[in-house]
């Protein structure tokens, strides 16, 4: 997905989500209170932030380990594993 908030336009929890993610990914530091109350306002529950932060921060991780370590991925994973809504079948490495 080359522009994440044109797929999501429209759904404000999916929005304020993933500006966070995308926050936390870029600019960590800079992540503060008004971020997770934007994610409040927009619906989402501690729990959902909660989650939120825990899988960018897990992917995160699992990328700089993979950078730092230049781990090459197998032929076969050229594909998404994942197939984004809207994507035709066949797509996600099916």
């Amino acid at each position: 997905m080359t522009d994440w908030r044109a797929a999501v336009a429209g759904d404000e929890r999916l929005t304020a989500m993933l500006g966070y993610a995308e926050r936390l990914t870029l600019q960590p530091a800079s992540v503060e209170e008004a971020d997770i109350e934007r994610m409040r306002k927009a619906g989402l529950g501690d729990e959902a932030i909660l989650h939120a932060c825990e899988v960018a921060s897990y992917f995160n991780y699992v990328n700089r380990m993979a950078d730092g370590l230049s781990v090459q991925l197998e032929d076969d994973w050229d594909q998404p594993l994942l197939r984004m809504p809207g994507e035709p079948e066949g797509d996600a490495g099916d």
